[in-house]
């Protein structure tokens, strides 16, 4: 496991309340809290960061690693999909935003080739399992792959930040970052 590698879990927008309206302030706040956290993160060493690429969160963090990047060219977006087909399905503007994020990452890494019913799990345990860190964006509340994503972390023992996407704040689980 890389020590100073990334991954992120998050809500996707219909979980979220502004939905797919990123111009909403709550939205825009945030992405700065992201930013906020992943620049602290990279402060700290951090220089490998894995995207499951997910509508929401996922590509809100991965559009700030590459903002990122252009700064620091040290820092590496590694994009893990759960299957080829991620994102067939989704509104056009996501699978835009996709589409370039994939573009510019520095790799792609396909959990599955095709999609089966425990693809996004197995995803979801990639990234917790190739990372030191985990940053998410987590209510708390219901059950939610992001849900099972944070509990598997806080089995595997791995430090993490858990920002509430209402209320901002941000707690810190293990570690020493």
């Amino acid at each position: 496991m890389p020590t100073k590698c990334c991954a992120f879990t998050g809500h996707r927008p219909r979980k979220l309340p502004w939905k797919y309206d990123e111009a909403d302030s709550r939205c825009v706040d945030l992405k700065a809290t992201l930013a906020e956290q992943i620049s602290e993160l990279v402060g700290a060493g951090f220089t490998q960061f894995l995207s499951g690429m997910a509508e929401g969160t996922d590509c809100y963090c991965a559009q700030i690693v590459l903002d990122l990047r252009e700064k620091n060219p040290t820092i590496k977006l590694h994009c893990v999909l759960p299957c080829k087909e991620q994102a067939d399905k989704w509104p056009v503007s996501s699978r835009e935003l996709y589409d370039s994020i994939l573009e510019q990452a520095d790799s792609i890494i396909y959990v599955n080739r095709v999609f089966h019913k425990n693809c996004m799990v197995e995803r979801n345990r990639f990234l917790v399992d190739h990372a030191a860190v985990l940053l998410a964006v987590y209510s708390g509340a219901g059950r939610s792959g992001t849900g099972a994503t944070v509990n598997y972390a806080r089995k595997l023992g791995r430090e993490m930040f858990v920002i509430d996407p209402l209320t901002l704040a941000v707690t810190h689980e293990g570690g020493t970052v």
